[in-house]
Protein backbone atom coordinates (compact mmCIF):
# COMPACT_ATOMS: atom_id res chain seq x y z
CA UNK A 1 0.00 0.00 0.00
CA UNK A 2 2.82 2.18 1.02
CA UNK A 3 4.80 1.40 -1.92
CA UNK A 4 2.18 2.32 -4.23
CA UNK A 5 1.24 6.06 -2.47
CA UNK A 6 4.84 6.86 -2.10
CA UNK A 7 5.55 7.76 -5.64
CA UNK A 8 2.15 9.40 -6.13
CA UNK A 9 3.07 11.66 -2.85
CA UNK A 10 6.49 12.70 -4.38
CA UNK A 11 5.03 13.54 -7.62
CA UNK A 12 2.08 15.64 -6.61
CA UNK A 13 3.46 16.65 -3.11
CA UNK A 14 2.54 20.28 -3.11
CA UNK A 15 -1.17 19.24 -3.49
CA UNK A 16 -0.49 17.01 -0.34
CA UNK A 17 1.20 19.35 1.64
CA UNK A 18 -1.76 21.72 0.69
CA UNK A 19 -4.47 19.52 1.87
CA UNK A 20 -2.27 18.78 5.06
CA UNK A 21 -2.45 22.53 5.92
CA UNK A 22 -5.81 22.75 4.92
CA UNK A 23 -7.04 20.14 6.95
CA UNK A 24 -4.68 21.33 10.40
CA UNK A 25 -6.55 24.72 10.12
CA UNK A 26 -10.24 23.22 9.43
CA UNK A 27 -9.58 21.02 12.39
CA UNK A 28 -8.29 24.22 14.31
CA UNK A 29 -11.08 26.23 13.66
CA UNK A 30 -14.40 23.60 13.74
CA UNK A 31 -13.32 20.90 16.14
CA UNK A 32 -13.17 22.75 19.52
CA UNK A 33 -16.62 23.35 19.53
CA UNK A 34 -15.57 27.28 19.64
CA UNK A 35 -16.30 28.51 16.14
CA UNK A 36 -20.00 30.95 17.04
CA UNK A 37 -17.77 32.84 18.85
CA UNK A 38 -16.30 35.94 17.10
CA UNK A 39 -12.22 36.99 16.64
CA UNK A 40 -9.80 37.52 14.05
CA UNK A 41 -10.10 34.86 11.51
CA UNK A 42 -6.17 33.83 11.64
CA UNK A 43 -6.84 33.08 15.49
CA UNK A 44 -8.81 30.59 14.83
CA UNK A 45 -6.62 28.74 12.41
CA UNK A 46 -3.28 28.81 14.79
CA UNK A 47 -2.38 30.34 17.68
CA UNK A 48 0.98 31.40 15.93
CA UNK A 49 -1.61 34.41 15.42
CA UNK A 50 -1.06 35.32 19.50
CA UNK A 51 2.59 34.43 19.44
CA UNK A 52 3.00 37.39 16.73
CA UNK A 53 0.72 39.96 18.61
CA UNK A 54 2.18 39.40 21.69
CA UNK A 55 5.90 39.97 19.90
CA UNK A 56 4.60 43.21 18.78
CA UNK A 57 4.59 44.41 22.18
CA UNK A 58 1.35 45.92 22.73
CA UNK A 59 -1.83 42.88 23.16
CA UNK A 60 -3.53 45.54 25.69
CA UNK A 61 -4.33 47.59 22.88
CA UNK A 62 -5.51 44.60 20.57
CA UNK A 63 -7.57 42.79 23.46
CA UNK A 64 -9.08 46.08 24.21
CA UNK A 65 -10.01 47.09 20.45
CA UNK A 66 -11.28 43.48 19.72
CA UNK A 67 -13.55 43.69 22.72
CA UNK A 68 -15.34 46.70 21.76
CA UNK A 69 -15.91 46.14 18.40
CA UNK A 70 -16.72 42.34 19.14
CA UNK A 71 -18.57 41.98 22.42
CA UNK A 72 -17.66 40.49 25.89
CA UNK A 73 -16.31 36.91 24.39
CA UNK A 74 -13.97 36.72 21.55
CA UNK A 75 -11.58 33.81 19.99
CA UNK A 76 -8.03 34.58 20.28
CA UNK A 77 -7.38 31.46 19.44
CA UNK A 78 -8.06 27.91 17.83
CA UNK A 79 -8.64 26.97 21.36
CA UNK A 80 -8.47 30.27 23.05
CA UNK A 81 -11.39 32.52 24.43
CA UNK A 82 -11.10 36.01 26.20
CA UNK A 83 -14.09 37.39 28.61
CA UNK A 84 -14.46 40.96 28.77
CA UNK A 85 -17.92 40.70 31.18
CA UNK A 86 -16.99 40.99 35.20
CA UNK A 87 -19.85 38.31 35.57
CA UNK A 88 -17.32 35.65 34.15
CA UNK A 89 -14.49 36.83 36.66
CA UNK A 90 -15.94 34.67 39.61
CA UNK A 91 -16.38 31.54 37.37
CA UNK A 92 -13.25 31.09 36.14
CA UNK A 93 -11.39 32.72 38.93
CA UNK A 94 -13.16 31.76 42.20
CA UNK A 95 -12.31 29.11 44.67
CA UNK A 96 -12.62 25.79 44.27
CA UNK A 97 -13.95 26.06 40.64
CA UNK A 98 -11.57 23.59 39.01
CA UNK A 99 -10.18 26.16 36.53
CA UNK A 100 -6.25 25.52 36.71
CA UNK A 101 -3.38 27.53 34.98
CA UNK A 102 -2.29 26.29 31.93
CA UNK A 103 1.21 25.88 30.56
CA UNK A 104 1.48 29.92 29.94
CA UNK A 105 2.68 29.76 33.48
CA UNK A 106 4.87 26.56 33.57
CA UNK A 107 7.41 28.74 30.55
CA UNK A 108 8.18 30.94 33.84
CA UNK A 109 9.24 28.01 36.29
CA UNK A 110 13.04 29.14 36.72
CA UNK A 111 15.45 26.10 36.55
CA UNK A 112 18.84 25.81 38.26
CA UNK A 113 21.08 22.43 37.59
CA UNK A 114 18.05 21.16 35.40
CA UNK A 115 15.72 21.48 38.42
CA UNK A 116 12.66 22.98 37.94
CA UNK A 117 11.74 25.35 40.44
CA UNK A 118 7.81 25.93 40.53
CA UNK A 119 6.94 29.16 42.75
CA UNK A 120 3.19 29.97 44.35
CA UNK A 121 2.59 31.94 40.45
CA UNK A 122 4.08 29.68 37.96
CA UNK A 123 2.92 26.03 39.53
CA UNK A 124 -0.14 24.77 37.71
CA UNK A 125 -0.83 22.21 40.21
CA UNK A 126 -3.29 23.30 42.85
CA UNK A 127 -2.51 20.43 45.43
CA UNK A 128 1.44 21.83 45.66
CA UNK A 129 0.01 25.60 45.78
CA UNK A 130 -1.98 24.84 48.68
CA UNK A 131 0.75 23.12 50.86
CA UNK A 132 3.38 25.94 49.89
CA UNK A 133 0.66 28.56 50.55
CA UNK A 134 -0.20 27.13 54.06
CA UNK A 135 3.61 26.97 54.77
CA UNK A 136 4.01 30.90 54.37
CA UNK A 137 0.79 32.49 54.51
CA UNK A 138 1.58 34.46 57.91
CA UNK A 139 4.53 35.76 56.52
CA UNK A 140 2.42 37.68 54.26
CA UNK A 141 -0.58 38.74 56.33
CA UNK A 142 -1.60 42.45 56.78
CA UNK A 143 -0.42 41.85 60.43
CA UNK A 144 3.26 40.67 59.63
CA UNK A 145 3.76 44.38 57.70
CA UNK A 146 4.33 45.60 60.70
CA UNK A 147 7.76 44.09 61.38
CA UNK A 148 8.28 44.67 57.59
CA UNK A 149 7.75 48.49 58.11
CA UNK A 150 11.26 49.56 59.22
CA UNK A 151 13.09 47.36 56.62
CA UNK A 152 10.89 49.54 54.07
CA UNK A 153 11.74 52.69 56.00
CA UNK A 154 15.30 51.96 56.00
CA UNK A 155 15.54 51.75 52.13
CA UNK A 156 13.08 54.28 51.68
CA UNK A 157 15.54 56.91 53.60
CA UNK A 158 18.09 55.95 51.88
CA UNK A 159 16.40 56.00 48.32
CA UNK A 160 15.30 59.84 49.13
CA UNK A 161 18.81 60.76 50.18
CA UNK A 162 19.82 59.23 46.93
CA UNK A 163 17.08 61.13 44.85
CA UNK A 164 18.66 64.70 46.54
CA UNK A 165 22.42 63.84 45.80
CA UNK A 166 21.96 62.06 42.04
CA UNK A 167 19.24 64.45 41.19
CA UNK A 168 18.10 67.39 42.83
CA UNK A 169 21.31 69.03 43.97
CA UNK A 170 22.38 68.42 40.29
CA UNK A 171 19.29 69.15 38.32
CA UNK A 172 20.13 65.99 36.63
CA UNK A 173 17.20 64.56 34.26
CA UNK A 174 15.96 60.92 36.14
CA UNK A 175 15.39 57.64 34.14
CA UNK A 176 12.46 57.73 36.69
CA UNK A 177 11.23 53.78 35.66
CA UNK A 178 14.00 52.99 36.04
CA UNK A 179 15.07 54.80 39.30
CA UNK A 180 11.55 53.31 40.62
CA UNK A 181 12.87 50.20 39.64
CA UNK A 182 16.19 50.45 41.51
CA UNK A 183 13.97 51.31 44.60
CA UNK A 184 11.27 48.11 44.33
CA UNK A 185 14.03 45.33 44.29
CA UNK A 186 16.27 47.03 47.06
CA UNK A 187 13.16 46.84 49.38
CA UNK A 188 12.37 43.38 48.09
CA UNK A 189 16.13 42.49 49.13
CA UNK A 190 15.55 44.22 52.64
CA UNK A 191 12.63 42.55 53.35
CA UNK A 192 14.27 39.27 51.99
CA UNK A 193 17.31 39.14 53.45
CA UNK A 194 17.38 42.26 55.51
CA UNK A 195 20.13 43.18 52.91
CA UNK A 196 19.97 45.54 49.81
CA UNK A 197 20.90 44.40 47.01
CA UNK A 198 22.65 47.66 46.73
CA UNK A 199 20.69 49.40 43.00
CA UNK A 200 20.25 52.20 44.73
CA UNK A 201 23.50 52.62 46.50
CA UNK A 202 25.29 52.03 43.40
CA UNK A 203 22.73 53.50 40.77
CA UNK A 204 23.18 50.50 38.80
CA UNK A 205 21.70 47.20 37.63
CA UNK A 206 23.28 45.16 39.86
CA UNK A 207 24.73 41.72 38.66
CA UNK A 208 22.50 42.38 35.23
CA UNK A 209 19.33 41.14 37.53
CA UNK A 210 17.19 43.56 35.91
CA UNK A 211 18.37 43.21 32.55
CA UNK A 212 17.99 39.71 32.52
CA UNK A 213 14.47 39.63 33.92
CA UNK A 214 13.10 42.15 30.75
CA UNK A 215 14.67 39.60 29.02
CA UNK A 216 13.06 36.63 30.27
CA UNK A 217 9.81 38.28 30.26
CA UNK A 218 10.09 39.43 26.72
CA UNK A 219 10.61 35.39 26.20
CA UNK A 220 8.05 34.12 28.48
CA UNK A 221 5.25 36.65 27.04
CA UNK A 222 5.35 35.50 23.35
CA UNK A 223 6.51 31.66 23.71
CA UNK A 224 3.77 31.09 26.79
CA UNK A 225 1.19 31.59 23.69
CA UNK A 226 2.78 28.01 22.38
CA UNK A 227 4.28 27.15 25.53
CA UNK A 228 5.79 23.48 23.74
CA UNK A 229 7.99 26.09 22.21
CA UNK A 230 9.93 26.38 25.43
CA UNK A 231 10.56 22.08 25.55
CA UNK A 232 12.66 22.67 22.29
CA UNK A 233 14.07 26.20 23.73
CA UNK A 234 15.13 26.77 27.24
CA UNK A 235 13.55 23.98 28.98
CA UNK A 236 14.91 21.64 26.53
CA UNK A 237 15.25 18.39 28.18
CA UNK A 238 18.88 17.90 26.72
CA UNK A 239 20.18 21.09 27.99
CA UNK A 240 18.86 20.38 31.62
CA UNK A 241 20.82 16.93 32.15
CA UNK A 242 23.85 19.27 30.48
CA UNK A 243 22.80 21.74 33.06
CA UNK A 244 22.22 19.16 35.97
CA UNK A 245 25.95 17.58 35.23
CA UNK A 246 27.76 20.96 34.71
CA UNK A 247 28.76 20.13 31.28
CA UNK A 248 27.12 23.27 29.75
CA UNK A 249 25.05 25.86 30.92
CA UNK A 250 22.92 28.68 29.36
CA UNK A 251 23.85 30.88 32.07
CA UNK A 252 21.43 30.37 34.86
CA UNK A 253 18.93 32.73 36.84
CA UNK A 254 20.92 35.75 38.64
CA UNK A 255 17.95 35.86 40.55
CA UNK A 256 18.59 32.46 41.44
CA UNK A 257 22.24 32.28 42.36
CA UNK A 258 21.33 35.80 44.58
CA UNK A 259 18.65 33.81 46.57
CA UNK A 260 21.33 30.72 46.70
CA UNK A 261 23.91 32.68 48.15
CA UNK A 262 21.85 34.55 50.47
CA UNK A 263 20.18 31.50 51.74
CA UNK A 264 23.58 29.91 52.42
CA UNK A 265 24.94 32.84 54.35
CA UNK A 266 22.06 32.89 56.47
CA UNK A 267 21.87 29.31 57.12
CA UNK A 268 25.43 29.32 57.68
CA UNK A 269 25.20 31.99 60.48
CA UNK A 270 22.46 29.82 62.30
CA UNK A 271 24.75 27.12 62.57
CA UNK A 272 27.94 29.75 63.69
CA UNK A 273 25.71 30.26 66.40
CA UNK A 274 24.47 26.94 67.15
CA UNK A 275 28.32 25.90 67.44
CA UNK A 276 29.39 28.52 69.70
CA UNK A 277 26.49 27.73 71.73
CA UNK A 278 24.03 30.48 70.95
CA UNK A 279 20.32 30.15 70.86
CA UNK A 280 18.80 29.31 67.36
CA UNK A 281 15.38 28.15 68.17
CA UNK A 282 12.32 29.33 66.88
CA UNK A 283 12.51 32.96 68.53
CA UNK A 284 16.17 33.95 67.60
CA UNK A 285 15.30 32.42 63.98
CA UNK A 286 12.69 35.11 63.11
CA UNK A 287 14.78 38.14 65.68
CA UNK A 288 15.28 40.18 61.95
CA UNK A 289 11.42 40.59 61.14
CA UNK A 290 12.57 39.54 57.15
CA UNK A 291 10.92 37.01 55.35
CA UNK A 292 14.05 34.76 55.00
CA UNK A 293 13.09 34.10 58.67
CA UNK A 294 9.93 33.61 58.25
CA UNK A 295 10.83 31.05 55.64
CA UNK A 296 13.13 29.34 57.88
CA UNK A 297 10.96 29.05 60.27
CA UNK A 298 8.34 27.25 58.02
CA UNK A 299 10.96 24.57 57.23
CA UNK A 300 11.36 23.80 61.00
CA UNK A 301 7.74 23.82 61.23
CA UNK A 302 7.14 21.94 58.00
CA UNK A 303 10.34 19.55 56.80
CA UNK A 304 8.60 17.16 55.33
CA UNK A 305 7.36 19.14 52.80
CA UNK A 306 8.97 22.87 53.15
CA UNK A 307 12.66 21.93 51.90
CA UNK A 308 15.40 23.42 50.61
CA UNK A 309 14.82 23.44 47.04
CA UNK A 310 11.36 25.33 48.17
CA UNK A 311 13.03 27.72 50.78
CA UNK A 312 14.92 28.45 47.56
CA UNK A 313 11.90 29.01 45.70
CA UNK A 314 10.64 31.37 47.73
CA UNK A 315 13.38 33.36 48.14
CA UNK A 316 13.77 33.81 44.13
CA UNK A 317 10.14 34.40 44.00
CA UNK A 318 9.90 37.69 46.05
CA UNK A 319 12.77 39.15 43.49
CA UNK A 320 11.24 38.27 40.14
CA UNK A 321 7.52 39.38 40.24
CA UNK A 322 7.70 41.00 43.60
CA UNK A 323 10.00 43.62 42.26
CA UNK A 324 8.65 43.93 38.59
CA UNK A 325 5.10 45.08 39.57
CA UNK A 326 4.92 47.28 42.44
CA UNK A 327 7.82 49.55 40.17
CA UNK A 328 5.14 49.55 37.26
CA UNK A 329 2.44 50.92 39.48
CA UNK A 330 4.92 53.18 41.38
CA UNK A 331 5.96 54.58 37.50
CA UNK A 332 1.93 54.62 36.76
CA UNK A 333 1.00 56.56 39.72
CA UNK A 334 3.74 59.46 39.75
CA UNK A 335 3.68 59.28 35.36
CA UNK A 336 -0.78 60.35 35.52
CA UNK A 337 -0.23 62.59 38.73
CA UNK A 338 2.48 64.44 36.38
CA UNK A 339 0.51 64.39 32.83
CA UNK A 340 -2.82 65.55 34.89
CA UNK A 341 -1.64 68.43 36.91
CA UNK A 342 -4.62 68.85 39.01
CA UNK A 343 -4.52 65.59 40.29
CA UNK A 344 -0.50 66.39 41.27
CA UNK A 345 -1.49 69.44 43.24
CA UNK A 346 -4.11 68.16 45.22
CA UNK A 347 -2.36 65.31 46.52
CA UNK A 348 0.08 67.24 47.63
CA UNK A 349 -2.11 69.69 49.05
CA UNK A 350 -3.68 66.45 51.19
CA UNK A 351 -0.22 65.66 52.17
CA UNK A 352 0.68 69.43 53.35
CA UNK A 353 -2.73 69.71 55.11
CA UNK A 354 -1.96 66.50 56.79
CA UNK A 355 0.70 67.73 58.20
CA UNK A 356 -0.33 70.57 59.46
CA UNK A 357 -3.32 68.95 61.13
CA UNK A 358 -1.12 66.35 62.95
CA UNK A 359 -2.18 63.45 60.88
CA UNK A 360 1.09 63.00 59.65
CA UNK A 361 3.82 63.59 62.08
CA UNK A 362 6.40 65.77 60.39
CA UNK A 363 9.56 63.98 60.49
CA UNK A 364 13.30 65.00 59.47
CA UNK A 365 13.54 62.22 56.74
CA UNK A 366 9.77 63.40 55.85
CA UNK A 367 8.62 59.54 55.80
CA UNK A 368 4.85 58.45 56.46
CA UNK A 369 3.99 55.30 58.13
CA UNK A 370 1.45 53.08 56.40
CA UNK A 371 -0.83 53.70 59.58
CA UNK A 372 -0.90 57.82 58.22
CA UNK A 373 -0.91 56.83 54.62
CA UNK A 374 -4.04 54.85 55.14
CA UNK A 375 -6.10 58.32 57.05
CA UNK A 376 -5.33 59.75 52.91
CA UNK A 377 -8.23 59.63 51.24
CA UNK A 378 -6.96 61.11 48.38
CA UNK A 379 -3.67 59.38 48.03
CA UNK A 380 -6.29 55.92 48.11
CA UNK A 381 -7.86 57.05 45.35
CA UNK A 382 -4.62 58.30 43.21
CA UNK A 383 -2.95 54.11 44.22
CA UNK A 384 -6.59 52.36 42.85
CA UNK A 385 -6.79 54.60 40.10
CA UNK A 386 -3.48 53.93 39.11
CA UNK A 387 -4.22 49.82 39.52
CA UNK A 388 -7.16 50.20 37.26
CA UNK A 389 -5.86 52.33 34.07
CA UNK A 390 -2.34 50.72 34.29
CA UNK A 391 -2.40 47.26 35.58
CA UNK A 392 0.70 45.62 35.88
CA UNK A 393 0.05 42.60 33.87
CA UNK A 394 -0.85 43.28 30.30
CA UNK A 395 -1.87 39.63 29.11
CA UNK A 396 -5.08 37.71 30.36
CA UNK A 397 -5.00 35.24 33.04
CA UNK A 398 -5.38 31.95 31.64
CA UNK A 399 -7.04 29.04 33.04
CA UNK A 400 -8.63 25.96 31.91
CA UNK A 401 -11.82 24.65 31.42
CA UNK A 402 -13.11 22.05 33.95
CA UNK A 403 -13.17 18.60 31.71
CA UNK A 404 -16.76 18.79 31.94
CA UNK A 405 -17.21 22.05 30.73
CA UNK A 406 -18.40 25.27 32.49
CA UNK A 407 -21.28 28.03 31.92
CA UNK A 408 -19.74 31.52 31.33
CA UNK A 409 -21.61 34.56 31.45
CA UNK A 410 -24.41 32.17 30.02
CA UNK A 411 -22.30 30.08 27.09
CA UNK A 412 -21.86 26.36 27.84
CA UNK A 413 -17.84 26.05 27.33
CA UNK A 414 -16.58 22.83 26.65
CA UNK A 415 -13.88 21.13 28.64
CA UNK A 416 -10.55 22.02 27.75
CA UNK A 417 -11.01 25.38 26.66
CA UNK A 418 -8.30 28.04 27.84
CA UNK A 419 -10.28 31.08 29.40
CA UNK A 420 -9.18 34.23 30.80
CA UNK A 421 -9.52 37.80 31.25
CA UNK A 422 -6.84 40.70 31.06
CA UNK A 423 -7.18 43.51 33.34
CA UNK A 424 -6.64 45.84 31.00
CA UNK A 425 -10.33 44.92 29.52
CA UNK A 426 -11.88 44.72 32.74
CA UNK A 427 -10.76 47.79 34.13
CA UNK A 428 -11.95 50.10 31.01
CA UNK A 429 -15.43 48.29 31.87
CA UNK A 430 -17.96 51.88 31.51
CA UNK A 431 -20.84 50.27 33.12
CA UNK A 432 -18.78 49.26 36.12
CA UNK A 433 -16.49 52.36 35.99
CA UNK A 434 -18.10 55.43 34.16
CA UNK A 435 -17.88 56.34 30.58
CA UNK A 436 -14.90 57.99 31.42
CA UNK A 437 -12.90 55.08 31.39
CA UNK A 438 -9.32 56.22 29.74
CA UNK A 439 -8.84 59.02 31.55
CA UNK A 440 -7.13 58.80 34.95
CA UNK A 441 -9.67 60.25 37.23
CA UNK A 442 -8.58 59.70 41.05
CA UNK A 443 -11.96 61.06 42.03
CA UNK A 444 -14.47 58.46 40.72
CA UNK A 445 -13.24 56.43 43.83
CA UNK A 446 -14.36 59.14 45.86
CA UNK A 447 -17.56 59.87 44.78
CA UNK A 448 -18.82 56.47 44.50
CA UNK A 449 -21.24 55.56 47.22
CA UNK A 450 -20.53 52.01 49.25
CA UNK A 451 -22.37 49.87 47.01
CA UNK A 452 -20.88 51.10 43.73
CA UNK A 453 -17.08 51.50 45.63
CA UNK A 454 -17.75 47.41 46.09
CA UNK A 455 -18.69 46.71 42.74
CA UNK A 456 -15.17 48.66 41.06
CA UNK A 457 -13.20 47.13 43.89
CA UNK A 458 -14.36 43.58 42.71
CA UNK A 459 -13.78 43.87 39.28
CA UNK A 460 -10.30 45.06 39.86
CA UNK A 461 -7.92 42.02 38.90
CA UNK A 462 -3.82 43.17 39.47
CA UNK A 463 -3.34 41.14 41.94
CA UNK A 464 -5.15 38.51 40.45
CA UNK A 465 -8.20 36.63 42.80
CA UNK A 466 -9.44 34.09 44.22
CA UNK A 467 -6.79 30.98 45.43
CA UNK A 468 -3.87 32.22 43.25
CA UNK A 469 -4.34 36.25 44.83
CA UNK A 470 -0.82 36.99 44.58
CA UNK A 471 0.73 36.48 47.73
CA UNK A 472 2.71 39.37 48.16
CA UNK A 473 0.03 41.74 47.83
CA UNK A 474 0.10 43.21 50.71
CA UNK A 475 4.48 44.26 50.30
CA UNK A 476 3.41 45.80 47.70
CA UNK A 477 0.62 48.09 48.90
CA UNK A 478 3.08 48.64 51.72
CA UNK A 479 5.52 49.66 49.30
CA UNK A 480 3.54 52.13 47.16
CA UNK A 481 1.48 53.80 49.75
CA UNK A 482 4.72 54.72 52.02
CA UNK A 483 6.41 55.54 49.43
CA UNK A 484 4.40 58.20 47.44
CA UNK A 485 3.81 60.32 50.31
CA UNK A 486 7.25 60.18 51.52
CA UNK A 487 8.75 61.04 48.06
CA UNK A 488 6.41 63.88 47.66
CA UNK A 489 6.85 65.71 50.48
CA UNK A 490 10.01 65.87 50.02
CA UNK A 491 10.71 66.85 46.56
CA UNK A 492 8.70 68.47 43.47
CA UNK A 493 8.32 66.33 40.64
CA UNK A 494 8.23 67.58 37.43
CA UNK A 495 8.34 66.00 34.03
CA UNK A 496 11.70 66.58 32.21
CA UNK A 497 9.67 66.60 28.82
CA UNK A 498 6.21 67.62 29.50
CA UNK A 499 5.22 67.31 25.76
CA UNK A 500 6.84 63.59 24.96
CA UNK A 501 4.31 60.28 26.23
CA UNK A 502 5.52 57.47 27.44
CA UNK A 503 6.42 54.53 25.91
CA UNK A 504 4.90 50.94 27.25
CA UNK A 505 6.51 47.71 26.21
CA UNK A 506 4.01 44.65 27.02
CA UNK A 507 6.03 41.91 27.89
CA UNK A 508 3.39 39.97 30.24
CA UNK A 509 4.24 42.95 32.44
CA UNK A 510 3.68 46.25 31.04
CA UNK A 511 6.58 48.64 31.72
CA UNK A 512 7.43 51.74 31.03
CA UNK A 513 9.83 53.81 29.11
CA UNK A 514 10.62 56.95 28.01
CA UNK A 515 9.82 58.12 31.52
CA UNK A 516 12.26 61.22 32.53
CA UNK A 517 11.92 63.45 35.38
CA UNK A 518 13.22 66.49 36.93
CA UNK A 519 13.21 67.12 41.16
CA UNK A 520 13.63 69.90 43.20
CA UNK A 521 13.39 70.05 47.09
CA UNK A 522 10.35 70.86 49.06
CA UNK A 523 11.72 72.55 51.75
CA UNK A 524 9.62 74.87 53.23
CA UNK A 525 6.90 71.69 53.80
CA UNK A 526 9.71 71.07 56.64
CA UNK A 527 8.41 73.55 59.06
CA UNK A 528 4.82 73.27 57.91
CA UNK A 529 3.19 71.50 61.46
CA UNK A 530 5.83 73.72 63.11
Amino acid sequence: MLESIWPLLRQHWPIALTLLTFAYFAKNRFTHGLEKYPGPFLASLTDWWRFFDVLGRRPDITHIRLHRELGDIVRLGPNVLSFADPNALKTIYGLNRGFLKTGFYTVQIPMSKGEWLPSLFSTTDESYHAALRRSVNSAFSMSALVQYEPLVDDTTEKFLDQTEALYSSTNAVCDFAQWLQFYAFDVIGQITYSKRHGFVDRNEDVDGIISYLGKMFSYVAPIGQIPMLDLFLLKNPILGLLDKYGIFTLGGSPTVAFARAHVTERVAEMESRKAIGKCADEKSMVRRGDLLSMFLKAKEDRPDFFDDRRLLVMANSMATAGSETTAITLSALFYYCLKNPRCYNKLVAELDTAVRDGTIENRPTRLVTWTESQKLPYLDACVKEAFRLHPAAGLPLERVVPPQGAEICGKHIPGGTIVGCNAWVIHRRPEIFGSDVDVYRPERWIEAGAEKKKEMDGCMIQFGMGARTCIGKNVSLLEVYKLVPSFLRRFEVNLANPAQEWKLHNAWFVKQLNFHTTFKPRRGNATAAA
